[in-house]
């Protein structure tokens, strides 16, 4: 029997934070959109230990979605993330319609006024997924509205989001955003839900992302610091496989740019995506970073 409280309305959500928070509790909060996988219950763990309460927000978000046969792939399975949350400690999870998300827009996209993603979706993902980080910035938004968490907690493995999330916070005056290391699989493969589509083979193939980052990292120990060099070995290494490489980029970690830095770096995050098949996978790695 589950002891996690699972609740199908965001109003209902609130209320229930609401009465947590008048007892005293503070509240850790993940959102996700579920398809629930181990880098996700990291997050939940760490948002359990650093808080009274851990919330989960489980909601496959159409506002930011920008291919629509993507958005309905992806995987829904709320009762079977309810049973990994309620082992993992969470206290409540929740989920709702994007009508229930946002009353008087009667479910339509179209009815709902996007934010402004700021400086930190210039480029990269936010240029290849038009009007993706304006669904992140929205949806974002409207959870913490809805939670009032304590803190809030996202994987570095989405590390542009995790920029326009810390300046979305800033923004909004809080709440403290908790960025953690991205899990990885024993192979290398950095954990998402979007593997869940991915062939035998295509897991293989799929590691010459993590592959090259760590090519990447590995130069940057041995002294390499110029920006065109570092994002040319990515794209060397990651080429030399089946995918179709999107881009791969490195950026200054604590300053976001929407073009490339240029010469000498004194840090470095490299950042790829590429299509393993029909399944497109991002990853990332801080450069300058302990080595593996």
């Amino acid at each position: 029997m589950l002891v996690i409280e699972r609740i199908d309305h965001p109003v209902l959500a609130a209320q229930w934070c609401d009465k947590r928070r008048a007892r005293g509790a503070r509240i850790g909060f993940v959102p996700t959109m579920g398809a629930l996988h181990d880098g996700h219950l990291a997050l939940v763990r760490r948002a359990r230990e650093e808080n009274d309460v851990a919330v989960v927000s489980i909601f496959v978000n159409p506002l930011q979605f920008n291919d629509p046969r993507d958005y309905e792939l992806y995987p829904r399975d709320f009762g079977a993330d309810a049973v990994l949350l309620d082992v993992t400690g969470a206290a409540m999870a929740f989920t709702g319609t994007l009508a229930q998300f946002f009353p008087g827009s009667g479910g339509d996209l179209a009815n709902v006024p996007l934010r402004d993603p700021g400086a930190a979706a210039e480029g990269l993902e936010g240029e290849r997924r038009p009007g993706h980080f304006a669904g992140v910035a929205t949806i974002v938004a409207r959870l913490f509205e809805l939670v009032k968490p304590a803190r809030a907690y996202f994987g570095e493995k989405d590390f542009q989001q995790t920029r326009v999330v810390l300046e979305l916070a800033r923004a909004l005056g809080g709440p403290p955003i908790e960025v953690c290391p991205t899990l990885r699989e024993p192979s290398g493969l950095a954990m998402s839900s979007r593997n869940a589509r991915l062939s035998p083979q295509q897991r293989v193939d799929a590691l010459a992302l993590s592959r090259a980052l760590y090519a990447a990292q590995s130069a940057w120990q041995k002294g390499e610091r110029d920006a065109d060099a570092l994002c040319a070995l990515l794209a060397r290494v990651a080429g030399a496989s089946p995918l179709r490489i999107e881009y791969a980029e490195v950026r200054d970690p604590e300053r976001w740019t929407a073009a490339r830095p240029r010469g000498a770096l004194q840090r470095a995050q490299g950042l790829l995506a590429a299509y393993c098949g029909d399944v497109r996978l991002i990853d990332t790695l801080r450069l300058d970073g302990a080595p593996r």
